[in-house]
């Protein structure tokens, strides 16, 4: 099995499933650098995978909160899906209680973990022989990336209605001309610094870790694949803080 190679190619139809799929979503025109793309279904199953895994984790850990006689409060002694979540909820809500406080930490954990599960273990999946992680390719960093940047707008909006745009302003209305331009364009710099960052961080370790399983696939790769978990964990982590941090901002922008 090649390094581009995956378990789905195994499943009948996937060829022409993807053959298809090509013909209706894949892009032909070019510009400057930007060639025509060649459609790869293998990204969209790896997401479908994770979303399955995150569901019957969800699943799992709300049948074992709610069969606990103590109604959950007191982790199981065994190590299990339950004290993996508990583990990965307690460490992101630590987080964003540190940014925002745990008023808002709490109103804004279940889309910033759910962002977090869902790219720490996209990033994981890249450590699995056979399977391409969902993150390794642009499509899906950018759609994350402009889910972030529009609901750090809309909560922008709800917290302080129209006049969240004055901060685009600046403080001093005489400098308006200058300041908003270089407000716009470090908004639209979040969502490609948040997609870029998490692609080439997942993409240099996913050929690193494939090519020393090439090289010996024995031993050779097992400090690569430690290194692998850190990264994916690090990268998680830190789009789920700079989502954390855009959001506080724009719902406590008038404080400041």
């Amino acid at each position: 099995m090649g390094p581009h190679s995956s378990w789905f190619e195994y499943l009948p139809g996937f060829e022409t499933l993807k053959q298809n799929l090509q013909m209706l979503l894949g892009r032909q025109w070019t510009w400057q650098m930007i060639q025509s793309t060649h459609f790869e279904i293998e990204h969209v199953l790896g997401g479908l995978v994770v979303l399955l895994f995150l569901i019957f984790g969800a699943v799992r850990y709300a049948a074992s909160v709610n069969g606990a006689p103590d109604g959950g409060l007191i982790p199981p002694p065994r190590f299990g899906l339950r004290n993996l979540f508990e583990m990965l909820a307690d460490t992101v809500y630590g987080l964003m209680e540190s940014v925002m406080g745990p008023k808002d930490a709490r109103r804004f954990l279940p889309l910033i973990g759910s962002l977090f599960l869902f790219i720490l273990f996209s990033n994981l999946l890249s450590l699995i022989p056979g399977f391409l992680p969902p993150t390794d390719t642009l499509k899906t960093n950018v759609a994350l990336a402009v889910l972030v940047f529009v609901l750090t707008h809309v909560y922008g909006v709800r917290a302080h209605g129209i006049k969240y745009f004055k901060h685009f302003l600046g403080p001093w209305l005489p400098l308006a001309w200058l300041m908003l331009p270089i407000e716009i364009i470090s908004h639209i710099a979040r969502p490609v610094s948040l997609s870029m960052r998490l692609l080439g961080n997942i993409t240099a370790d996913h050929k690193v870790a494939a090519v020393f399983f090439l090289v010996f696939p024995l031993l050779l790769p097992v400090p690569f694949l430690l290194m692998g978990v850190f990264v994916s964990l690090v990268q998680a982590v830190v789009f789920s803080l700079l989502s954390t941090i855009y959001i506080s901002t724009a719902i406590a922008h008038e404080e400041h």
